[in-house]
């Protein structure tokens, strides 16, 4: 029997707690087959220097990936990150590229990058995201912070990744693409979603007030709802375009602006219900490596795909 697509599947009728609760104590991780072998091909990891970029990007490498790109906000911190990787694989090409994702103007300066200077490109993953504890508009958008990186400026990068991908990678092996989602979808009540337009009605607390967890939960909802669509005109046989959940982990950097209280119960949390970085990132494996044309335009949770 064929695999379902997400949005064949019959929505789940749990609670967001019975999510939760099967989600990080009964999932079982599933690691990509020990003849797994990656030599030759190149990926792309945003948000790559901390977190778990760069987790997901030492277990590409793991399985003897050629080169990595980090694509990082700062360089300082990308270089460091990928001397601790040269190290330990001294064989591979480890590359730190800027990449700032609350500005149109770099994520597009990121691709001309890769066409220009990338002969080979088989894997890209979106990672790089915010939780803004606090409104903002973005000054070069005009748009509110979260919206922007998790939504806006991520959906740009992987639409403009498209051709590069598809032109990039080996005849009959479609290119991968990506982008990091979160099981926070099932919890948002999107309170604003008959606003017309739409998009505005997040910049203006007025319509919809700012609440973290909700923004954060909305701002992955809009990509789950985009991807989807998009996928409608990608041919898997070029690129195989799908989303995938991490699950919640311990020593993510997602929460780095949290502190106080906030921050403690954060950190119990994460203690006591959290992935290991090392089980999180092999969700990115496998939906960009194991996965295969069954997950275009799908929804990955759990190592499987659902609705």
């Amino acid at each position: 029997m064929a695999q379902l697509k997400s949005i064949e599947m019959q929505p789940l009728t749990s609670g967001v707690g019975s999510i939760f609760i099967k989600s990080q104590f009964c999932a079982k991780p599933q690691w990509p087959p020990t003849s797994t072998d990656l030599s030759g091909k190149v990926a792309i990891v945003t948000g790559g220097s901390s977190g778990l970029g760069l987790h997901a990007s030492k277990l590409l490498l793991s399985y003897n990936l050629s080169h990595v790109i980090l694509a990082v906000r700062s360089l300082k911190k990308g270089e460091e990150a990928a001397a601790t990787l040269r190290l330990e694989y001294p064989k591979a090409q480890v590359s730190v590229w800027e990449l700032e994702m609350g500005s149109y103007d770099s994520v597009q300066a990121f691709v001309r990058k890769v066409e220009i200077e990338l002969p080979r490109l088989d894997i890209a993953i979106l990672n790089a995201g915010v939780a803004k504890l606090e409104f903002g508009l973005n000054p070069n958008t005009g748009h509110e912070e979260t919206i922007q990186v998790n939504y806006l400026s991520t959906m740009l990068l992987a639409i403009l990744l498209l051709p590069a991908l598809k032109a990039k990678s080996p005849s009959g092996a479609p290119g991968r693409l990506s982008v990091v989602c979160s099981g926070t979808v099932y919890q948002a009540k999107f309170g604003n979603r008959t606003q017309i337009p739409l998009l505005p009605s997040f910049d203006d607390t007025k319509i919809h007030p700012f609440d973290v967890g909700e923004r954060y939960a909305c701002s992955k909802l809009l990509g789950q709802l985009f991807l989807p669509k998009l996928a409608e005109y990608v041919n898997p046989d070029d690129v195989i375009v799908n989303l995938v959940d991490p699950g919640f982990c311990k020593d993510s950097g997602l929460h780095r602006e949290a502190h106080g209280v906030l921050r403690a119960v954060l950190s119990l949390a994460k203690t006591l219900t959290g992935r290991t970085m090392e089980n999180g990132a092999s969700t990115y494996v496998d939906a960009t490596v194991v996965k295969g044309k069954e997950s275009h335009g799908s929804w990955l949770m759990d190592w499987i795909i659902m609705p």
